[in-house]
């Protein structure tokens, strides 16, 4: 079949995108759901029937609540340590005295990944646990749909008030009887975010028309994005929601009635990392503080032991127990039984039971086999045992014996919710591993097929013989396609889950196992026909071979490396890893291959000592005037062209031959600047080290020293004007890091005023902007007005120049030496490797993307969301403008590879413009000695 390479990579775009959509619907677990939240209304469950004829229970309606107001304060990004160590005693003294002498119950509540705030709120209202999806709409959260305590709590008749992060509002529209949203994205503001919610308080404390109070405050958050969780804007953070947590409980005590007493509830949505991101799995990030605190419970008066450990979902069941609501019908979480410990035995039991029902419901309508599961076994065992306990109950048995009766039951109830709550919750973590194979099967064979034919597409016909209608027509294609369909049974009948790709027609499911049969049968057919055309390598040494060079075989092994280890979830965790050691090794082949040209050039056969000179001599070959000496500029490489051995002179050699030595310093102390990864993140670098109060001078210092040398650095192409405006933009780059209390001025002695810095920052802009402005200009005259290619050039580096302010702007003080470095291997690369040793296209511009890999981790940054720094959005902005904030932030975020693909651009325009100069000068040459020598003819 004879196909053009456009309707071929057409065609392969279509299939790697089925490949790819059942990839990811394997590899993201469908969520644990039961009824729509229109149809959880129904009826509860009554209590086991006791054994017997004629015994029933007279206890069928939902228990009646246990508190009169709940009000539940969520501090954002509020870690364990924060209230349960040194700095919980120091800052918030009146919470560490009640969770230690006063009548509280205290917990450390675990939360699972994604720890960012939207899919928080969904696990602590919910009871279920988001998927990472949810990451994506945490930017713009649409109005939840699930059953959730919000919802049974409005439908029940409670009344709702809410202050604090908008979030709220967008996932709860029309829930709140009053409430007061603030945007949680704006995160320089520390303090007016949290006002807004407390101003509020003391007139919301006074009256009695609400039943449930939510608080949410994000100043905590927005100190740990822009200055770490050790930053000193901490500590007062803290003593201001003490103090908070102080009044709401003493206003709750004085109100309190004999009938029912209130529940305040003390947690946060997830913790901080040491950098003071979230959204991994770190312990910082995952563990929080859980406070119940109330009159019912019981006065502390031993020590404080250590914190029991519960899950972040069990909240929304307590909390529906201690309200009377049902349980969410999607939760997966336990009822915290010291919050109801203090009722009598049949209420205990009564609510565990309940919580069990709800659980087996939910693994029933989620599981096949639900009645092999442990869970759901231990469960009806616990069940049975209840209904011979509620039938002494009945009979009025208040013995010794009932009591310790109820404790067994007790306990068996509770096993049955661990093990019910572990199956439900490994079901939102089970990959659909047949799906995945099949996809990764279709995306393997279409990447190989497309190796196979890039010699024919790249061909100046750019059409070739597609190898598939032989196939369609083998025993083999057939043989395949039966062995496929078999495999295929095999599996959807014997798997225990069901799989989506099971879950589609018998007649889909074919037509995928014949494309995969055809793909297999094609690439077979193309890897046979290129043996056969495959010739001997001719005899005469002196005919150029295409024998591949140590980068050629290094660039193609770490790249088919890298792409493979893709394939393992720890390569994915600790992916910096597999760069940094690419990188190292390109810097170790860089060497040799120098070393080889320098010195053992002479000593190499002349097939070999062709590959420096042939580029010099390539225009004096195309010309009729070979014996004429052609004069050159000193920047031009025809004058380096005079021997093979001697393409670099002095000094040069011995700079160019330290270069890769160089590189690789510059890159090992990039790797103990920022520690990233999963496996040792948590591990002290130097950028923590820099980062910490104590050491503010040495910081100041790097950060001016750091800015000085990237002015040198990138100044040398810029005109005039673009020197003076990148200039005063570093120097307003240094100007905002002073004003926010980052860095010191050298005469700034005592303590200073910190504010936002949005002048100074609004400064900077006007530069950046001024300078790619001045490149723009320069591209378009070079495309429109003048053909001249150096015009292009200078274009491209002015629009470098100016994003590399940019970035030095967004970086964080510390990282001011990975914009250094960068710049630094960028100009040394481009001097002594890539120009003396007359590297092709592909091979600089794979050199390129291995580099801005290796920055975009040298910059701090990982595979997880939780080290996207967040703050750097924000710079400059004085209130949450979505726009300008995600450009910013996704600058930052990737400004390591960016900068390097754009100076991959800079590089190849200059290197064209250079061509078209040294052309240009040897036509001068020639022209002029071809007149002079008319001149002296006679």
């Amino acid at each position: 079949m004879r196909l053009r390479s456009g309707v071929f990579a057409s065609s392969c775009l279509l299939v790697q995108a089925l490949g790819v959509a059942l990839f990811l619907r394997g590899f993201f677990p469908v969520p644990v759901r039961s009824l729509p939240r229109r149809e959880a209304r129904a009826d509860p469950p009554a209590e086991p029937a006791p054994p017997g004829a004629g015994m029933v229970s007279n206890w069928t309606k939902i228990p009646p609540p246990l508190f009169k107001k709940v009000v539940i304060v969520l501090i954002d990004a509020l870690r364990d340590d924060f209230v349960f160590g040194s700095k919980g005693k120091q800052f918030m003294p009146y919470t560490t005295q009640v969770v230690e002498k006063g009548t509280s119950y205290s917990f450390i509540a675990e939360a699972k990944p994604p720890t960012v705030t939207m899919p928080r709120i969904k696990a602590l209202m919910t009871g279920s646990i988001p998927g990472f999806i949810d990451v994506v709409v945490n930017l713009n959260s649409p109005a939840l749909l699930d059953d959730n305590l919000i919802w049974q709590a409005k439908t029940a008749g409670k009344r709702i008030i809410f202050y604090g992060d908008d979030t709220w509002v967008k996932l709860f529209p029309k829930h709140f009887v009053e409430y007061d949203g603030t945007t949680s994205f704006f995160v320089s503001d520390f303090t007016e975010v949290d006002d807004n919610v407390t101003r509020h308080l003391d007139r919301v404390l006074k009256r009695e028309d609400w039943d449930l109070l939510i608080l949410h405050y994000l100043g905590l958050d927005h100190i740990g994005h822009m200055t770490g969780p050790n930053s000193p804007l901490v500590g007062p953070k803290l003593r201001e929601m003490d103090n908070i947590v102080k009044k709401i409980h003493i206003s709750l005590l004085s109100k309190e009635e004999a009938s029912l007493p209130n529940l305040l509830v003390v947690c946060g949505d997830h913790g901080m990392s040491e950098t003071g991101s979230h959204g991994g799995s770190s312990e910082g990030e995952v563990r929080t503080p859980l406070l119940f605190i109330s009159s019912a419970f019981e006065k502390r008066s031993g020590p404080l032991a250590q914190p029991e450990h519960v899950q972040q979902t069990d909240l929304a069941s307590t909390l529906a127990i201690g309200l009377g609501l049902p349980i969410s019908r999607n939760s997966v979480g336990n009822l915290i039984l010291p919050v109801v410990g203090g009722k009598t035995m049949r209420e205990q039991l009564r609510f565990v039971h309940l919580n069990g029902f709800q659980l087996s419901r939910l693994l029933q309508q989620n599981t096949l086999a639900y009645e092999k599961d442990p869970g759901y076994e231990h469960f009806k065992i616990a069940e049975k045992s209840h209904g011979n306990w509620i039938k002494l109950y009945l009979e009025g048995n208040n013995s010794e014996i009932l009591l310790n009766l109820g404790k067994k039951v007790l306990k068996q109830y509770l096993e049955a919710l661990k093990t019910l709550s572990s199956s439900l919750s490994k079901q939102v973590a089970q990959y659909d591993m047949y799906s995945m194979m099949v996809g990764t099967v279709i995306i393997m064979e279409v990447l190989l097929l497309l190796l196979l034919s890039v010699p024919k597409a790249l061909s100046k016909r750019a059409e070739f013989e597609v190898p598939l209608s032989p196939p369609l027509f083998s025993l083999l294609f057939y043989l395949m396609c039966l062995l496929l369909c078999a495999v295929h049974v095999i599996v959807c009948t014997s798997a225990e889950s069901l799989c989506y790709f099971c879950s589609m027609s018998w007649l889909t499911a074919v037509g995928v196992m014949m494309l995969i049969s055809a793909l297999m049968c094609g690439i077979l057919s193309a890897i046979a026909k290129m043996f056969e055309n495959s010739r001997p390598p001719p005899k005469n040494p002196t005919v150029s071979s295409s024998s591949w060079s140590e980068i050629d075989v290094l660039i193609l092994a770490g790249t088919i490396g890298h792409v493979l280890s893709l394939g393992a979830s720890s390569f994915i965790e600790e992916e910096h890893q597999t760069w940094y050691f690419l990188i190292n090794t390109l810097c170790l082949v860089l060497c040799q291959e120098l070393c080889r040209n320098y010195f053992l050039l002479k000593e190499c056969d002349p097939q070999h000592s062709t590959n420096v000179k042939q580029n010099f001599d390539s225009i004096g070959e195309t010309s009729e005037y070979k014996n004429i000496d052609i004069p050159a500029a000193s920047n031009s490489k025809l004058g380096k062209a005079t021997s093979s051995s001697e393409f670099v002179k002095g000094s040069d050699k011995w700079i160019s031959v330290a270069t890769p030595w160089i590189i690789l310093i510059c890159c090992r102390l990039l790797r103990s600047l920022n520690q990233t990864g999963v496996q040792w993140a948590h591990r002290p670098d130097f950028g923590h080290w820099l980062t910490s109060s104590e050491h503010k001078s040495e910081l100041s210092f790097l950060a001016a020293v750091s800015l000085l040398m990237i002015f040198f650095l990138v100044q040398r192409r810029c005109s005039l004007v673009s020197k003076i405006a990148m200039a005063l933009g570093l120097l307003g780059v240094y100007s905002y890091r002073a004003t926010i209390g980052n860095v010191i001025f050298p005469w700034q002695h005592g303590g200073r005023d910190i504010s936002k810095g949005i002048t100074e920052a609004r400064f900077v802009y006007v530069f950046v902007l001024g300078i790619v402005f001045t490149g723009t200009k320069d591209l378009l005259k070079s495309q429109v007005i003048s053909t001249d290619s150096s015009m292009k050039s200078t274009g491209l580096w002015e629009v470098y120049s100016g994003l590399v302010l940019l970035a030095a702007l967004l970086f964080r003080p510390h990282n001011l030496p990975v914009l250094l470095f960068c710049l630094l291997i960028q100009t040394m690369m481009t001097k002594y490797i890539w120009r003396p040793l007359k590297f092709d296209a592909a091979q600089i511009a794979i050199m390129h993307y291995w580099f801005g890999q290796a920055f975009f981790y040298f910059q701090g940054n990982s595979n997880g969301i939780a080290t996207v720094d967040v703050s750097a959005g924000f710079v400059g902005l004085d209130s949450y403008v979505e726009i300008p904030a995600i450009f910013l932030t996704a600058f930052a975020t990737y400004a390591g590879p960016l900068l390097w693909a754009i100076h991959l651009l800079c590089y190849l325009s200059s290197e064209v413009s250079s061509d078209e100069k040294n052309i240009a000068v040897g036509l001068a040459g020639i022209l002029q000695q071809w007149v002079m020598a008319v001149s002296a003819t006679p």
